[in-house]
């Protein structure tokens, strides 16, 4: 099984966002700090999943069993019931549950913040990216 934690975070809300993906498992460890840009916390942790899923699709994760992580319940819970009440999120969720499709065997799993440090810090890695470095 390889086990796939993910978050999102923002400096600010809206504010410069990132995300944080962690991967271990089947001898297999990585670790992604993505700047998204200019986003609310929420989209972030969609953003962190989208990328999460698609990172699994390229490297090839489509028959493993995935079971993805996130300390993040109202992302937890929307893949779930594939439903999201904000309509703004909608395209997002749209998108996500389209890519976690292509999996045999997918799993989403809400973690408690404490047990998500590797991808939150991974994921504060990624909004100071957004920050150009001063000259």
């Amino acid at each position: 099984m390889i086990e796939v934690y993910i978050d999102g975070a923002s400096a600010g809300n809206p504010g410069p966002s990132g995300a944080g993906i962690f991967i271990k498992g089947n001898g297999i460890t990585e670790k992604y700090s993505i700047p998204l840009g200019i986003m609310s916390n929420h989209e972030a942790e969609y953003h962190a999943f989208i990328k999460a899923l698609e990172i699994c699709l390229e490297k090839g994760y489509r028959d493993s069993v995935l079971s993805f992580r996130t300390d993040s319940e109202l992302v937890n819970r929307a893949v779930e019931k594939e439903f999201v009440k904000n309509r703004l999120y909608a395209p997002l969720l749209e998108q996500a549950l389209h890519l976690s499709k292509q999996f045999t065997l997918f799993f989403m799993k809400w973690i408690p913040s404490a047990e998500n440090k590797v991808a939150d810090e991974l994921a504060r890695q990624g909004i100071r990216k957004n920050i150009p470095e001063e000259q």
